[in-house]
């Protein structure tokens, strides 16, 4: 059955304003974010810091997340050596394979991989811990002590992010390139020297560069998205589980996004 003239018309006004009003709320949400950006920034400046704040949030970004990332980037170094000898076979893969895989780690699968996986699950920790606090008002309790919530809770974590990532990216590579020391030379039946030289002759300073230093501003914006969806947590336990949802997701898409803009910014200054 199709719909008439009329009943289109009248069905357009309801979709232009839905439309809308998702426009308007991403906006709110950017101002949003931007301002607590900015209101981390004016803490990193003024100091002193916290150290009995930032220590366990350190602990629990950085020590806590080795496991995962240790997992996740073994088995990647030995997909991709794996599919480097099957894929190039007929032009003699199994000679690159150290060159692929180290390269292919160290400038973009290990830092986006364990953003992604790292951000994922810290994002959606701070969002649950700061969401709790907000709906059973805690947080404005501290403001009723004169404590500023972005110093005692937002600053430590946001920083705990920013520095983590980086060093979680480097042992990301080491361990990624070492999954793939293990399928050349078991499986390939390569040298180990040959692989390793094949590592040291191809990975660049700036190769290195460029992915870790991508992974400083990865922390920074998932720790500033998980800390803000948990600030403007409403609505209960329900809302909690909104809350924690939408870091995971908008965490994952900031990440692959800033991604293309930082590798093009990094390419054209190298």
């Amino acid at each position: 059955m199709t719909e008439t003239p009329l009943e289109m018309s009248s069905a357009s006004p309801g979709l232009w304003a839905g439309a809308r009003r998702r426009l308007d709320d991403a906006m709110y949400d950017v101002g949003g974010l931007a301002d607590l950006g900015m209101q981390v920034l004016k803490q990193a400046f003024r100091g002193p810091y916290e150290r009995g704040m930032l220590t366990p949030q350190m602990e629990q970004v950085g020590v806590r997340s080795m496991s995962i990332v240790a997992i996740t980037s073994l088995f990647i170094g030995m997909v991709l050596a794996l599919q480097t000898a099957y894929s190039l076979a007929e032009f003699g893969g199994k000679l690159f394979v150290g060159t692929v895989v180290s390269l292919s780690l160290v400038r973009e699968l290990a830092p986006v991989l364990m953003s992604l996986m790292v951000g994922g699950r810290v994002g959606a920790g701070m969002t649950a811990e700061l969401g709790t606090m907000k709906v059973t008002e805690q947080i404005d309790a501290l403001r009723a002590l004169a404590t500023n919530p972005v110093r005692k809770l937002v600053f430590p974590r946001v920083l705990a992010t920013t520095l983590m990532f980086p060093l979680l990216t480097v042992l990301a590579c080491a361990i990624g390139i070492f999954g793939g020391l293990v399928i050349a030379v078991g499986n390939l039946h390569l040298e180990a020297n040959f692989y390793l030289r094949s590592v040291v002759t191809t990975v660049h300073f700036n190769d290195l560069a460029s992915g870790v230093g991508k992974t400083f501003f990865f922390g920074f914006a998932i720790g500033l998205i998980a800390c803000y969806n948990g600030l403007r947590t409403t609505g209960g336990a329900d809302g909690v589980g909104r809350a924690t949802t939408m870091t995971v997701v908008s965490g994952a898409i900031t990440v692959l996004i800033m991604d293309f803009f930082l590798t093009k910014l990094f390419l054209f200054i190298s």
